[in-house]
């Protein structure tokens, strides 16, 4: 059981280090906005992927089939994605100061952490594939497979939240203008992450339906 257990975390951790959109926004509103806006953020994470994973163990069979809900959930992604992107690229030069507004609560970086997460179809496939891996290839048993996905989760939680704190205890290095050019990188990193999607998404079903016509 001690192999599954170290080799989910190690897959944990190398999931949070694919600089993706989740990577980008928690080390930019740790530096922005503190630690405690990191960990929030983790939080809704950790949330989303909590879900992804027991939907991968146990199998969406229990979930009522909607049509044309995958659709739905891209184009929302793809619109909440691109919000931030232009906010990101457009905002121009931030404050690094803790905001002391509730603009700053809980539930904003929560949520922001849990739909950057969800929303992101790429997430729930990863999350998929490595079941069925671990089932097919790995032929780990029920405990085994539990005792990976917890691992793995552990792992997210623990190397995100280590990112989120060193981003902080690092703002100094952090002067307006290298900030201002982060967000922007950020904010095409979302713009991409978005065209990805409504690409696979949405366009190439639409373009396959056409061509049956």
């Amino acid at each position: 059981m001690f192999l599954p257990i170290l080799y989910g975390f190690l897959t944990g951790v190398a999931l949070c280090l694919t600089f993706g959109t989740v990577f980008f926004a928690l080390i930019q509103n740790s530096v922005d906005n503190g630690f405690r806006s990191g960990l929030k953020i983790v939080l809704g994470v950790i949330i989303g992927d909590t879900l992804f994973v027991l939907a991968a163990l146990l199998g969406t069979a229990f979930v009522p089939k909607v049509q044309g809900f995958e659709n739905l959930m891209a184009v929302v992604g793809v619109l909440f994605l691109t919000a931030m992107g232009l906010v990101n690229i457009l905002k121009g030069t931030p404050r690094l100061a803790y905001p002391q507004t509730r603009f700053g609560n809980f539930v904003y970086y929560f949520t922001t952490g849990f739909f950057l997460n969800a929303l992101n179809p790429i997430n729930f496939v990863s999350w998929v594939a490595i079941v069925a891996y671990i089932r097919s290839h790995l032929h780990y048993t029920v405990a085994q497979q539990y005792g990976f996905m917890s691992a793995a989760l552990v792992g997210v939680f623990v190397t995100e939240t280590a990112l989120a704190y060193y981003a902080n205890r690092l703002k100094h290095f952090f002067t307006p203008r290298v900030v201002t050019a982060f967000n922007r990188t950020t904010g095409f990193v979302f713009l991409i992450v978005a065209g990805q999607i409504a690409y696979t998404r949405l366009y190439e079903p639409i373009t396959r339906w056409i061509s049956q016509w």
